[in-house]
């Protein structure tokens, strides 16, 4: 069954009217070209959801992101081992590919499966997840030839970012909350982004609004940067851009309606000390792929 984007931050209606809370991408001018996530069917009760937001044509192996769901109650069936086979527009499928679970700073109960395929030609694929016990689905994504966030290897988009000092007119600058639901914003809006990309020190930019994703995965993006950010200290300068300019409207931040176009969100990227981009997380991640986001970065 085809996503239904219902705004820019995605509900995928899945079986019988069923709402499941996936990724955070489409929007309604794009659901058709990149929704968050695709459903698959079957599988003894699991359906596999992809949660790459925008897979793209590149002769290098990418990551690519799948999570497992229960179809009797939308829960998520992080667990079992699984693996996946891809078939490129109109071709056959290749061979399995074993899939890596990530749980690192995620909520219990959750996990990424991720591997890492080259996907070298633009179209509509087919995915074939194999779950130890559960039997097989499939799924389908897109791969773009012209995607609309940066991809690794590119430069950075050197454009100013709301601070505490420049708020750019965004009211919240950061829409983190702590477990009693009270404002606790992060420490990462003291520095915009075009004052520091390129300037000789990797940077950290994360796309995320905790106050308004829809998905119990996108969600905790933001808190698993914080953890991890202090292992770097000076040696990686941390952004973080809300997705909105408030708590209500559907304005978008300018620096986010450049970096992400209509591709959805959340994002992260790494850039090194030149602004060349290192490396890009999105959809869901779990902490220890920040940390190899950034390791590479200061590489």
């Amino acid at each position: 069954m085809p996503s239904q984007a219902m705004s820019r931050r995605a509900f995928l209606a899945v079986g019988g009217g069923a709402l499941l809370l996936a990724a955070c991408g489409g929007s309604s001018s794009s659901s058709s070209k990149k929704s968050a996530a695709s459903r698959a069917s079957g599988a003894a009760g699991l359906s596999a959801f992809r949660m790459e937001i925008e897979p793209y044509v590149s002769m290098t192996p990418q990551r690519f992101a799948f999570i497992l769901i229960k179809n009797s109650n939308q829960g998520y069936a992080s667990g079992p081992a699984a693996s996946i086979s891809i078939a490129p527009p109109g071709g056959s499928f290749g061979a399995a590919m074993p899939a890596t679970l990530h749980t690192d700073g995620l909520p219990p109960g959750r996990g990424v499966y991720v591997v890492e395929p080259t996907l070298n030609v633009a179209g509509n694929w087919r995915g074939k997840v194999k779950i130890d016990g559960h039997g097989e689905v499939e799924l389908a994504f897109p791969v773009s030839a012209n995607p609309d966030t940066p991809i690794v290897g590119s430069m950075a988009r050197v454009v100013p970012t709301p601070t505490e000092a420049a708020p750019m007119g965004v009211n919240p600058l950061c829409t983190r909350t702590d477990d009693k639901n009270k404002a606790a914003p992060c420490a990462f809006h003291t520095t915009s982004l075009d004052q520091v990309a390129g300037k000789g020190k990797p940077v950290v930019v994360m796309f995320a609004t905790p106050a308004r994703c829809q998905s119990r995965y996108c969600g905790p993006v933001l808190d698993q940067l914080i953890a991890t950010a202090p292992q770097y200290q000076d040696r990686v300068t941390p952004i973080h851009v809300e997705i909105y300019k408030d708590l209500t409207s559907n304005d978008l931040v300018p620096a986010t309606d450049t970096w992400l176009g209509i591709s959805g969100e959340p994002w992260i990227f790494a850039m090194d000390g030149t602004g060349k981009v290192t490396g890009r997380l999105s959809g869901a991640f779990a902490t220890d792929e920040i940390r190899t986001l950034l390791d590479r970065a200061i590489a």
